[in-house]
């Protein structure tokens, strides 16, 4: 009898496993499938259900040029998903009573950032969190001097014509001066903040310093060009400005570490870092990164455009019937998504470093097929 019952468990086992491998099999190939629809360089993704990381999986190149296979250890430029890196350092200082998110911001950044058509409203920090301080990037973004009225002549263009806290508008400025603030209140430089209060509590291997990190395992970038049909590496994705870094003002230079879209990452680390904002800033049987009440304030929505919260949006329109929450990120040719469903505990992390995809409804469409083909294929 308890020879049948082993062999039964056995059975069982084999049976599982076969049709794991069966599953894996049919969405790998339902992947590959995508990435031949949209030209993809590579692709790397991590797929959350239940609260545990299910699948990674990594396929094409690393690098074109010398034939490099993908790997699940490689790390990219994860370009805007950044934001909420810096968003959950700065929830922890308001944790801790070291600034409050509806503080003018002028006060905190140490410059006066006010619209000068609208001189008496106060921009708060909650304000440049959420994209509705009525702030552009008309003037850059890796430096504060096209802001600070002490330095720039054209600051005044950094403004649109509406009241601040009335309407929405996407920019990167917003959240390189985010970063600038952690470093000021926080006395640690933005980098080595996160490293120390986010990253390693987490045991990621990540960060925003390019020389901190072993370059062998950086993934080459591609800007497609869509005449041409040719895939241009982009060194400026793994820029080290070491110069600008050995001149480096604290509390001012933040910007070169580009707080805003400069984390470099695994898609499985990510996938990790997902799973700590998924059950409200606590990683599951882990460290708590975030107050609950902060976590569930980065995650609500702060206008409707764009579903924005702070650094994590709310989305509808990605898997047809289902709410996530999350964020995307392009540059240099990257595209990067990272989507969660906290009431569900699923969540899929997908990144490319070249495509030749578009962008529609606000998502590039192999970042949006490859979600959807891995959540019908482990989530559904």
């Amino acid at each position: 009898m308890i020879l049948f019952k082993h062999f039964l468990i056995a059975l069982l086992i084999i049976f599982t496993s076969l049709s794991s491998f069966a599953q894996n099999e049919k969405a790998e190939a339902n992947i590959r499938e995508v990435m031949k629809q949209y030209d993809a360089v590579g692709l790397s993704v991590a797929v959350v259900k239940n609260n545990k990381i299910i699948y990674t999986h990594s396929f094409g190149l690393k690098n074109i040029e010398h034939n490099t296979p993908l790997s699940d250890n490689d790390i990219f430029r994860i370009a805007s998903i950044s934001k909420s890196f810096s968003a959950t350092s700065i929830m922890q200082l308001a944790a801790a009573g070291k600034l409050s998110l509806d503080e003018d911001f002028s006060k905190l950044i140490g410059f006066k950032v006010r619209n000068p058509k609208f001189p008496d409203k106060v921009i708060t920090l909650k304000m440049v969190m959420s994209h509705t301080a009525s702030l552009n990037d008309s003037q850059g973004y890796f430096s504060l001097d096209g802001i600070n009225p002490d330095k720039g002549v054209n600051w005044a263009k950094c403004y649109n014509n509406y009241e601040p806290g009335t309407d929405y508008q996407y920019c990167n400025l917003d959240y390189n001066m985010i970063g600038t603030v952690i470093e000021k209140i926080s006395g640690e430089r933005f980098d080595q903040y996160v490293k120390h209060h986010v990253l390693d509590p987490l045991g990621l291997y990540a960060g925003y310093c390019v020389d901190s990190l072993d370059n062998s395992r950086f993934v080459t970038i591609y800007e497609y060009d869509a005449k041409t049909k040719q895939f241009t590496p982009d060194p400026g994705a793994y820029n080290p400005r070491r110069e600008e870094i050995k001149n480096y003002v604290m509390g001012y230079s933040t910007p070169i570490f580009s707080p805003t879209g400069g984390m470099k990452i695994s898609a499985t680390d990510l996938a990790k870092y997902m799973m700590m904002h998924m059950n409200y800033g606590k990683y599951p049987g882990g460290n708590r990164i975030i107050e609950k009440k902060y976590s569930k304030i980065m995650q609500t929505k702060v206008t409707e455009k764009d579903g924005y919260g702070l650094a994590i949006r709310t989305v509808d329109d990605l898997i047809p019937g289902v709410t996530m929450k999350g964020h995307t990120g392009s540059a240099y040719g990257l595209f990067s998504g990272m989507f969660f469903q906290p009431d569900k505990k699923f969540g899929i992390v997908v990144i490319t470093n070249g495509t030749s995809a578009p962008e529609t409804d606000g998502f590039n469409a192999l970042i949006k097929a490859s979600i959807n083909s891995l959540y019908n294929d482990f989530i559904k």
